[in-house]
């Protein structure tokens, strides 16, 4: 668990108030903690959680021991932000937090509600606190509040009215503002894993109550491995499928349901694919990936983003790989191609999937067809091994800033030669520290566009003539900076 909250020697709420319920919260607020569900409620909604006994998966943050548990059960809970993909139980666990620490659950998505919504929810917690009643309110998708509706609840947080806690599947980093970022923190949630996945779905076969479990559903294993192995890490995505094929499937003469393999993927509505997004397939295929790239391989390229796009991967996550490479394998030898990358994350996160894949398979053959080189990647290797090194050098005098007298006096900028005061912008001076004078750390790759580089690359490291050219040094004020 990461981020920032407000440190403070006083309780952040009053005493539990373990009467404290929900029967008076208006029905769309209230309706999210009902442990009443209709037949027509959704198998995934029904099965939700009750208590942290029942929560399956993020041991990393909710196990036994662990800080945000330990909150929990204290009755200490500061605000929240939940970052994680859809399906790994953010909007369960805030209602289990709500549940547990009996607080009043006030529940809105950022897809719909407005500031005016904001303003109503945090007046009835205010009204609530002064009888005594915690309050949380939940804001699903809080990545999609702009500015000025994140702001109508920063009062609210900051004074204590509320307890706020986002659910968001994309980097709070840059979809929550730092004001209210500073006064949260950020808990990172992960895909489930295929062990966790197969706890929920047999949890929903067996419970005659809320699951499956009258139906008389038996899952035959192949089928449950091709569900969990679809499901991406996603409970939501397995629940739904796997109520789909039971209420699709006939019984028969004693009443059971068998869900085969070809039932499931009917219902999943795609062929599944063997990808475990938390498994060695996930690191396998990205790897297998990056290497077509590096190797200049459009068409294994283009067969692994398929693979990866088709499985469910996070389309962002491949995005990401491909910037990075850009820069790392193509480099200098096509400086174009970190624009398509960068341009590339900006379309997909625009537009999404399904079409998002256009964009990506337009830069993923850009990047294997390009020229290579490494040559930024071994030239920061050469730096940072010196910088380690060597530690912390002084700035030669020359190359420091003089913007005072006292400074210039001190021979700070003396000598200093500026580029433009000579022939063809270059000119040959120390730039290095003095301990490091002479080092070469850039070496140009074997590509035609850094060749071409060689040529001034030696015109920038030849003898100056002597200074005083018809723009010369002293004609420039010294005191500006560079």
């Amino acid at each position: 668990m990461a981020g920032r909250a407000r440190k403070t020697d006083q309780p952040l709420f009053g005493a539990p108030d373990a009467d404290a319920a929900t029967d008076t919260a208006p029905p769309a607020q209230r309706s999210a903690l009902s442990t009443q569900h209709s037949p027509s409620t959704p198998l995934a909604a029904r099965m939700r959680p009750r208590t942290l006994d029942e929560f399956v998966g993020q041991e990393r943050v909710l196990g036994p021991g662990r800080l945000l548990r330990r909150a929990v059960e204290a009755d200490q809970v500061p605000s929240l932000i939940l970052w994680g993909p859809p399906g790994s139980g953010k909007t369960t666990l805030a209602q289990v937090i709500a549940r547990t620490t009996h607080a009043r659950f006030f529940g809105v998505s950022a897809v719909t509600a407005g500031v005016a919504d904001l303003r109503k929810a945090i007046e009835e917690a205010r009204a609530l606190r002064r009888a005594g009643q915690r309050s949380i309110l939940f804001v699903d998708e809080i990545h999609r509040f702009n500015k000025g509706q994140q702001d109508a609840v920063l009062h609210a947080v900051e004074q204590g009215d509320v307890v706020l806690i986002g659910a968001t599947t994309e980097n709070p980093s840059f979809e929550v503002n730092n004001a209210l970022l500073s006064r949260c923190r950020v808990v990172r949630l992960e895909a489930l894993d295929e062990a966790e996945l197969g706890q929920i779905v047999d949890r929903a076969l067996a419970d005659a109550e809320r699951g499956l479990g009258a139906l008389r559903v038996t899952l035959e294993p192949a089928a449950r491995a091709q569900l969990l192995a679809a499901a991406g890490g996603d409970a939501r995505v397995a629940l739904n499928a796997l109520e789909l094929a039971a209420l699709s499937a006939e019984p028969d003469a004693r009443g059971t349901r068998h869900l085969t393999a070809a039932l499931v993927a009917e219902a999943l509505q795609r062929r599944a694919l063997r990808y475990d997004r938390a498994g060695d397939e996930h690191y396998d295929v990205i790897s297998a990936f990056i290497k077509s790239l590096r190797g200049s391989d459009p068409d294994a390229a283009v067969y692994w983003l398929a693979r990866m796009i088709e499985a469910g991967e996070d389309p962002l996550f491949i995005v990401r790989r491909m910037v990075i490479l850009a820069a790392e394998d193509v480099g200098l030898a096509d400086p174009q191609a970190l624009v398509v990358a960068t341009a590339c994350q900006q379309a997909v996160h625009f537009v999404g999937l399904p079409e998002g894949y256009l964009p990506m398979t337009e830069c993923a053959l850009y990047l294997a067809l390009a020229p290579k080189s490494n040559s930024a990647l071994t030239a920061y290797g050469a730096a940072r091994e010196d910088v380690q090194r060597t530690l912390d050098q002084p700035v030669p005098l020359h190359l420091r800033n003089a913007p005072t007298g006292l400074m210039r006096t001190m021979g700070y900028g003396k000598g200093y030669r500026y580029a433009h005061d000579y022939a063809g912008n270059v000119v040959e001076q120390q730039h290095l520290p003095d301990r490091l004078a002479g080092r070469r750390y850039y070496t140009p790759g074997d590509n035609p566009r850094e060749r071409q580089l060689v040529d001034r690359l030696a015109a920038a490291r030849r003898p100056a003539p002597d200074a005083g050219g018809p723009r010369a040094a002293a004609a420039r004020d010294t005191s500006e900076e560079g």
